[in-house]
């Protein structure tokens, strides 16, 4: 069977090639799709249908009952089908994944693409709930609603989110039409709606409202272009106005009913939509028009009706029997099939075919275009990606390839990359697959896309080797492949837990090369109420990050403890720590946190402490209380003590360490001494409030500085008494009371006590803590020199600045070295001489 030239489909509209291209014989059944409402998926995605209930059916041309919403392919073979039990829709419109159906009762729902029959219901509520949606219109991200109220409601994104509600329209009736501006198309950057009201158009977003101020209206149909920069405008007489999108220039004025094909009696246009960016497409019933900037047009007929989709390099043509595909040739298609063309990719192609029937012109014409080979070879190439049908395909492609065989450089990258797409896009759209995606529109939507929508269609395996094909991480694919077995499986077919487990996690070795996440498996495992498929799965998950959250939402809380743990992540240990803090009650939270039965939990008990004795002391007590931790406790309430501003809380806090010290067996030192601090705090507040006179001070002080405060306060008794209570040595007290003496400056006092009694520490310290004293007080330190050592007398005088009595202390123990050094040492003047004398008295 021969190929038909790419040229066969080829018309004109004013030097200006169109083709229609029949993508694919339709397989359904379906007479009249004019009885249905229908929605087509961009990018070559499924078409669904619905039956109309606000037009008038004959009896017994459809089947009674509820009405059903049929998916099929692009090829027409059924996709799924489930019934509508809503109030009438407004909208029917493919997201992604999703198929978005809106009623006119303001409830919406998503169904997924994956499994139809289950679906996501939401509401509008306020007043689109309470007085209906009119109208409603989709855009990439989200729709927009005009309700009974008059008002325009938006709806951001697809996962039920709170209607928004535009500037006032300041309408009092429907309008005529409208349409919505995309945020990426938008001058705003937000939704904007096009309204048609009287003869002029009204610019609507969420801030203000713009009335362009044209006198053309009202019209029928506003249609933004697929890149946003022009607007196709069909009056209520039967023109079709062509302008940009700011309303700035006028490109084109057509009168409907003098388009060449045309009767005029075909009345108002039923449907209108874009090709491409280049023409308009009007159809009444069966009969297409595609116009032309100038107003000339193609007429094709498709009985007894058909559906425009437009795309954003053509038209998809859907009627009962046919899928066809209009779009103005592209460039590269043009310049090398284009009849008499001179482009060096004509020429090139034509020197493969004198190649191949081994014709002496094949040299000639590789010599013509040798300049403009490069170009010639990569226009080859994106004709290639134009073509649809495989024998053209390969045949552009040979002779791209035949081109680089006569160039010296040449990167081959943009070749094996057309060779790899054109393999994924003859794929996709082969008949059964049904996807007539064309190169441009998978340019512009990604790879990526594409694998989305075959998951969306669970056509895991081609995803998948389309994926490994094109060097892509197949995760997506297997993620969604597990997830929709695990939605699918039973018990009663034999698909046990165990079972469903082995089969993913082979599949995920195998293809996935050991780098998918089970954790969202799992978590659509319990989801669907498959706890133990559930814990099995994240027994394979390598990261512990992924598992602890899950294993946490399914209650599961030591385990996740214990995968934190092993992690050694201290903030995923953490995480766990906090929040089964917050959702267990005190008892369970500790009760899982017993390492005395779980010693790996160790390390969280740990970090509890840690967190808790930084930033909840009533936890860490707690904790301490539950575990019967005495020891800890009592540290705890001693630290406690020590911070503690009020002197009250203070004794609270000791008495309480005290407790949990004597609680213990083997603390009771710190049980005694801890009794003790509590007691001599006590006194010490005590004396405070005895005192208060003076305004003294105790609270807080060491035995010894308290015994020093209250010989400064001349209250001896309760020095004493201080001392004899806590058992203080004498040899302390005499340095204690020496030190306050001293501060009094109290000489007589200092002297009686020096007499009092032998002092325990001698009488040296009474003469260094005088001489340290600022100022020093060498004439009291020196009366003291006499009770010291004889041996250390003379230093102590010469310290004092008594060097007459430092040589006298020599001489009286006959050491004449001493003397001898102090005559060296002595300063001139007086201290000298005074030496001198003492020295020449022993001569005598």
């Amino acid at each position: 069977m021969s190929v038909p030239a790419p040229t066969s489909s080829w018309d004109t509209i004013k030097n200006v090639f169109y083709r229609k291209d029949e993508v694919y014989q339709m397989s359904w059944q379906i007479p009249d799709l004019s009885d249905y409402l229908v929605a087509v998926g961009k990018n070559g995605g499924p078409i669904a249908i619905m039956r109309d209930e606000r037009k008038v059916m004959l009896l017994g041309k459809h089947m009674p009952g509820k009405p059903k919403i049929y998916m099929y392919t692009s090829s027409g073979l059924p996709i799924d089908s489930f019934a509508w039990d809503l109030s009438p829709p407004v909208l029917l419109h493919f997201t992604p994944t999703h198929l978005l159906v809106v009623s006119d009762e303001g409830t919406y729902r998503l169904y997924d693409l994956s499994n139809p029959g289950s679906f996501a219901q939401h509401t509008l509520g306020g007043e689109s709930g309470e007085m209906g949606v009119v109208f409603a219109v989709a855009y990439n991200d989200g729709f927009v609603v005009f309700n009974g109220g008059l008002h325009f409601m938006e709806v951001k994104g697809w996962h039920g989110a709170r209607p928004i509600q535009l500037t006032s329209s300041q309408l009092t009736e429907p309008p005529s039409s409208w349409t919505v501006v995309p945020p990426d198309q938008s001058i705003s950057g937000h939704v904007e709606v096009l309204i048609s009201t009287g003869s002029t158009i009204i610019t609507l977003d969420s801030l203000e409202r713009i009335d362009q101020r044209i006198d053309r209206g009202p019209f029928n149909h506003i249609l933004l272009s697929p890149n946003g920069r022009f607007l196709a405008l069909i009056t209520v007489s039967g023109m079709l106005w062509v302008v940009s999108s700011d309303f700035a220039r006028s490109l084109s004025e057509v009168e409907i009913s003098q388009i060449e094909g045309l009767d005029g009696h075909e009345g108002p246009v039923e449907q209108a939509a874009w090709c491409g960016d280049n023409a308009v497409v009007l159809r009444w019933g069966g009969k297409v028009v595609v116009v032309g900037p100038g107003g000339a047009a193609l007429r094709y007929d498709y009985s007894p009706s058909a559906e425009l989709a437009g795309e954003i390099d053509g038209l998809r043509i859907i009627s009962s029997s046919t899928c066809d595909f209009v779009q103005k040739v592209p460039d590269p298609s043009l310049a090398v099939f284009r009849p008499g063309s001179d482009h060096p990719a004509a020429i090139l192609f034509d020197a493969l075919d004198h190649f191949e029937r081994k014709s002496p012109k094949a040299d000639e014409s590789i010599r013509a275009i040798r300049p403009e080979l490069a170009s010639a070879v990569d226009t080859c190439i994106e004709a290639a990606g134009r073509e649809t049908e495989p024998h053209w395909q390969k045949k552009l492609l040979r002779a791209a390839q035949f081109g680089r065989a006569f160039m010296d450089l040449y990167n081959p990258s943009d070749f094996v990359t057309m060779g790899q797409t054109l393999k994924v896009l003859n794929a996709v759209r082969y008949f059964e697959i049904g996807i007539p995606i064309t190169y441009e529109q998978y340019l512009a939507s990604s790879a990526t896309s594409l694998i989305t929508h075959l998951i969306s269609r669970n056509l895991h395996l081609l995803a998948l080797r389309i994926s490994q094909h094109l060097g892509l991480r197949p995760d997506m694919v297997l993620k969604h492949w597990a997830t929709a077995k695990i939605s699918h499986a039973r018990e009663m077919d034999g698909q046990t837990d165990e079972a469903i487990c082995q089969a993913i996690v082979a599949k995920f070795e195998k293809e996935g090369e050991r780098s998918v996440s089970y954790a969202e498996i799992a978590k659509k495992a319990w989801e669907s109420g498959r706890t133990t498929l559930a814990t099995m799965l994240l027994d394979h998950e390598l990261r512990a990050a992924e598992q602890v959250p899950l294993l946490l939402q399914m209650k599961e809380n030591k385990v996740a403890l214990v995968k934190a743990i092993a992690s050694g992540d201290t903030d995923l240990v953490y995480h766990v720590l906090l929040h089964l803090r917050r959702t267990l009650s005190p008892g369970d939270f500790f009760h899982i946190l017993d390492d005395s039965v779980s010693p790996g939990l160790t390390p969280a008990v740990k970090l509890l402490q840690v967190y808790a004795r930084e930033g909840d002391r009533q936890l860490l007590r707690d904790f301490y209380y539950q575990d019967d931790r005495r020891t800890e406790t009592a540290c705890l309430e001693m630290e406690e003590a020590g911070a503690s501003q009020s002197q009250e809380q203070r004794l609270d806090h000791l008495a309480a360490a005290a407790q949990s010290f004597g609680q213990h067996k083997d603390r009771a030192f710190e049980a005694k001494m801890t009794d003790d601090a509590h007691r001599l705090l006590t006194l010490q507040l005590t004396y405070e409030k005895e005192l208060s006179s003076q305004g003294l001070k105790f609270a807080g002080l060491s035995v010894n500085q308290f015994i020093y405060e209250l010989l400064l306060a001349g209250v001896n008794k309760r020095a004493e008494k201080v001392r004899a209570d806590w058992k203080v040595p004498d040899k302390r007290f005499w340095w204690i009371k020496l030190k306050a003496l001293a501060a009094l400056k109290d000489w007589d006092g200092l002297e009686a006590f020096a007499k009092s009694k032998k002092s325990p520490i001698g009488y040296e310290p009474f003469v260094t803590h005088l001489l340290s004293l600022s100022p020093p007080h060498p004439s009291q330190a020196a009366t003291f020199v006499p009770r010291c050592d004889p041996k250390a007398r003379s230093d102590l005088y010469v310290k004092c600045a008594e060097w007459g009595k430092a040589a006298e202390a020599a001489k009286e123990r006959g050491d004449k070295a001493k003397l001898e050094q102090l005559r060296r040492t002595a300063p001139s003047g007086l201290a000298q001489r005074d030496v001198d004398q003492v020295i020449k008295s022993m001569t005598k």
